[in-house]
């Protein structure tokens, strides 16, 4: 019986392992693709002007001339004749 037992602890082992093995190779795929992700996204960010480091403040000047832009399209329709919400 004492044999039967550590057969079976060998054999679970060999699972855990062959199981950490599969994990770390999906981890390291999983790595790679982030990596490449990152890249692109460096370069589209480089392609726009924009350095990494100022991403936030370049999503809030965006906003802001955004909100600008439809204030802007606002005041030119003639709400009084087109009516508000589609009206």
């Amino acid at each position: 019986m004492a044999a039967k037992g550590v057969e079976d602890r060998i054999r679970e082992l060999r699972e855990a392992l062959e199981k950490a093995k599969q994990m770390r190779i999906q981890a390291e795929t999983r790595l790679e693709e982030l990596a490449r992700q990152e890249g692109e996204i460096l370069r589209e960010l480089e392609a726009l002007g924009v350095k990494p480091e100022n991403l936030a403040e370049e999503i809030e000047r965006l906003d802001r001339e955004i909100s600008a832009l439809l204030e802007q399209a606002e005041s030119l329709l003639p709400w009084d004749l087109v009516g508000r919400g589609g009206s």
